[in-house]
């Protein structure tokens, strides 16, 4: 077991609340409340089952591991500590690359959004890959620029965009419930409809849900620059902890009492959601409204899932399994720039190959299907490692998850097989895939290319600095 590498001083500028902000905006996807909603009132008892499955053991395992090792670079150094380095690189590296497909799925989703601002003067741009690139390549370079210039500027990006997030969801909440006091509830809610149906499809929807999830272990990328990380990180994981799936629940029922099941679909389903229900209650007019907020949100979410992963290549740069310049600070902001330009590089090549041959509704189902193996994979090692770090000694100042040993084991054997069973139902096509084959062979393929990816840059790695010993 090898103890984690000094590297440069970063400066702390995180407090307790702006963590919380990051956890929201990280985790909270509004997209997965409208594909929820289209699923039917059986969706409300999946985030429950989903909250219980994964986020509890994922809040509590963040809570545990990131007060035993509260350096920069969060699962990278739990599962190096718990399994080794070639564990802890892996790790590292397959959940920096989930994030280079889930932030084209943000941006996407942001380009779509972005639509509603101006009415249906440019509506038939939803079907214009040109359009999302451009839009995509806009959007990276912002949150790229704002991250280099330091968290102490790019956090305001991610600030915003929480308050972003949970304004519009408040006043669809308040909506769907003003809607079903006037009118009664527009979908039937009773004991049948809530029981969950557990048919291929269903269960592939399942995944998604449980990927919505995830996210909580990012903020803990950034040890070095939070504010007493041993005592902040715990605390605002608890707040968001009860934020989180709040929003997603009572999101959910609001849109399935303001509208009946089957109305909201699709990349637009929030938006659909938010001006359908708008107009019963009589207030139309409000999609403008609700899209800047809403692409103001997705923006901040970008901004958050660039900056924290983007910590992974700068740690194994100081660990030298990257080329040093990965380690280094910009001389003026004190940030890790080569690795932020590099997570922007990388993210913008996947933006654009992601319109390959596809419509953009196929490139966004395919990204997310990409994004939630490749993100799972990195959870297999980090539950795992949990368990087996039950055996190091933990002091007064380690805060353990609730129970001890027997209830930590728990929380991560439960995690474990939630992460599994996603990673395999995400390999599923969807059932209205013309090419399910392409589509299997397409996420598989990309998802074993980044894995040996990972393997082979290890190898290199290891090489390098035996020959730097060597010499």
């Amino acid at each position: 077991m090898t103890e984690p590498a000094e590297g440069p001083r970063l400066r702390r500028v995180l407090r307790t609340r702006d963590l919380v902000w990051f956890y929201v905006v990280a985790v909270v996807g509004m997209r997965w409340v409208a594909v929820a909603a289209a699923a039917g009132p059986s969706s409300l008892l999946v985030w429950v089952i989903g909250a219980v499955g994964l986020f509890l053991p994922l809040a509590f395992t963040v809570l545990e591991l990131s007060s035993r090792y509260p350096q920069e670079g969060g699962i990278y150094v739990w599962t190096k500590q718990a399994f080794g380095d070639f564990a802890g690189f892996m790790t590292g590296w397959t959940y920096w690359g989930s994030n280079l497909t889930y932030l084209p799925g943000i941006l996407y989703f942001a380009a779509s959004t972005a639509l509603y601002i101006f009415g249906a003067r440019f509506a038939h741009l939803q079907d214009s890959p040109t359009y999302f690139i451009v839009f995509s390549l806009a959007g990276l370079l912002l949150a790229a620029v704002l991250n280099i210039r330091g968290l102490q500027l790019g956090k305001w990006l991610t600030n915003l965009g929480a308050y972003a997030t949970w304004i519009p969801m408040a006043v669809l909440i308040g909506m769907g419930f003003v809607a079903a006091a006037r009118f009664g509830s527009a979908t039937p809610i009773t004991a049948h409809t809530l029981v969950p149906s557990f048919g291929l499809k269903d269960m592939i929807f399942w995944a998604t849900l449980a990927f919505g999830y995830s996210g909580l272990e990012a903020g803990s990328f950034m040890g070095e620059e939070i504010e007493d990380p041993r005592r902040s990180v715990p605390r605002a994981v608890l707040i968001a902890g009860l934020i989180i799936p709040a929003l997603y629940i009572l999101g959910t029922l609001a849109i399935l009492l303001a509208l009946p099941r089957g109305q909201v679909t699709g990349l637009q389903g929030i938006m659909d959601a938010i001006v359908r229900t708008g107009d019963r209650v009589g207030l139309a007019g409000l999609g403008p409204f609700a899209a800047v907020l809403i692409v103001v949100s997705a923006m901040g979410g970008v901004g958050a899932w660039l900056s924290a992963p983007a910590r992974l290549p700068f740690v194994a740069g100081i660990d030298n399994y990257l080329p040093r310049a990965f380690g280094k600070l910009h001389p003026r902001y004190d940030t890790p720039y080569v690795a932020l330009l590099l997570q922007a590089i990388v993210a913008a090549v996947c933006a654009v190959l992601g319109q390959a041959g596809e419509t953009p509704k196929k490139a966004y189902d395919i990204l997310v299907s990409l994004g939630i193996i490749a993100y799972f994979l990195p959870y297999l090692t980090m539950f795992p490692a949990l368990i087996r770090l039950q055996r190091e000694p933990a002091g007064p100042e380690v805060m353990r998850v609730p129970g001890g040993k027997p209830a930590a084991v728990l929380c991560g054997a439960v995690g474990f097989l939630t992460s599994l069973v996603a990673i395999v139902l995400a390999a599923i096509p969807p059932a209205d895939e013309p090419h399910p084959q392409r589509y299997v062979v397409k996420v598989v393929g990309l998802s074993a290319l980044l894995v040996a990816g990972g393997a082979a840059t290890y190898a290199v790695g290891r090489r390098r600095a035996a020959a730097r010993i060597g010499g």
